[in-house]
């Protein structure tokens, strides 16, 4: 493998096969972005992005006012492949891909939505595995990132695409951080939003747990303090933690323990050495993980879900949030225990309007906005079906 060579054999990058995502780039020279304009993108943290290039999908047509499109924003290891099937440049189906489409209740016979992959990201957006100005990929030295620094660039991708305000932003987790964000921090730019399984910030146990998966990463003799990109080789093992670390907190104990139990794993024998069932599960999801996303992405994207606070330098989070004006949903799972369901409470209780925050009925915890397909659906339709 050449040096400068993502070494993970599943990861995306430019020369793969593109798939359905389309590209555009939105600060530098080449910038197509009002927003963006010619020079280069400065995050909050004061460092220099000379461009960036953006990866989305769409689906729908744009009406002649540009007034139907919908944003929808995906959560930490996401993508624009929001919705279709796998196939080339798409190694999963669309991860909402119940929920978009003609007829769906993200309808696309009325909608034109789009879907970007985050700032940061591994899925065609400028991130780690993106080249620095020196040629080599940026890896650990990519500059930090917040949440807000991520709707920076999506703000730069509407301009880009000609839509002054969109009919609704939905998202969930840190796509729902992003959802916020947009609607503080550009309230002009949305009419209605649905924001799904995050609190105002992030608590002390959330980034208690993310910083655990960033120490087991780093920790990783093959991590090579974010240089693994010059051996070929990646952290693997460490990447496996992390994600066990989030599998565990994404699901329930009611779900482990009835999937699970105490059982071993096939013929292994915890009491010599062998792995329980649940710990077979947590090895699967990590190992999968490892195989298909960026280390030193993952860091990136959990250290910006960490910094997530609405009301960081706006007077706190009631001040932040009376700039909404948007007409705006909130809805958590009742079984999260990452994002506990009175995160979503207090969040919808603090917004104007004070619409009480929807339930998600899922033994699934966190991941019920994924798997719920039909109770997420009834949410959105609230938003996006008139009368609202």
């Amino acid at each position: 493998m050449s040096q400068g060579e993502p070494p993970t054999s599943d990861l995306w990058r430019p020369g793969d096969d593109p798939g359905q995502r389309m590209f555009v780039t939105l600060f530098g020279p080449d910038s197509t972005s009002a927003a963006g304009g010619s020079g280069p993108f400065v995050t909050e943290s004061g460092e220099a992005i000379p461009s960036v290039t953006m990866a989305y999908e769409t689906w729908g047509a744009l009406n002649d006012d540009r007034s139907n499109a919908v944003l929808v924003l995906h959560a930490l290891t996401g993508g624009s492949h929001a919705a279709g099937p796998a196939g080339p440049g798409h190694a999963k189906v669309g991860w909402w891909d119940g929920l978009i489409g003609p007829g769906r209740p993200i309808d696309t016979d009325r909608y034109y939505v789009v879907c970007p992959s985050v700032l940061g990201g591994c899925q065609g957006t400028t991130g780690p595995v993106s080249p620095a100005p020196d040629g080599d990929p940026w890896g650990a030295r990519f500059p930090v990132l917040t949440i807000r620094d991520q709707v920076a660039a999506e703000v730069a991708l509407a301009d880009a695409l000609g839509i002054g305000v969109f009919a609704a932003v939905v998202g969930g987790s840190m796509g729902g951080m992003r959802v916020l964000e947009w609607c503080v921090g550009s309230p002009d730019r949305l009419q209605r939003a649905v924001v799904i399984a995050i609190g105002a910030w992030s608590t002390a146990d959330e980034i208690a747990l993310s910083g655990l998966q960033i120490r087991a990463i780093q920790a990783d003799p093959a991590f090579r303090s974010g240089e693994y990109w010059r051996t070929g080789e990646i952290p693997e093992q460490g990447m496996a933690i992390a994600r066990g670390i989030g599998q565990y907190s994404y699901r329930t104990e009611a779900e482990f323990e009835d999937r699970f139990g105490r059982r071993p794993q096939g013929n292994e024998d915890p009491y010599r050495g062998g792995r329980f069932a649940v710990e077979s599960y947590l090895d699967h999801h990590g190992a999968k993980l490892a195989s298909w996303f960026d280390a030193n992405t993952y860091i990136t994207l959990s250290r910006a879900m960490s910094l997530h606070d609405v009301g960081r330098d706006r007077g706190g989070v009631p001040a932040a949030l009376s700039r909404v004006t948007a007409e705006v949903a909130v809805a958590g799972i009742n079984s999260d225990r990452l994002y506990p369901f009175a995160l979503q409470q207090k969040l919808a209780a603090m917004l104007p309007g004070r619409r009480p925050a929807a339930v998600i009925d899922s033994p699934a915890g966190h991941d019920g906005f994924l798997t719920e397909i039909d109770q997420m659906g009834a949410i959105i339709r609230t938003v996006l079906d008139p009368p609202y």
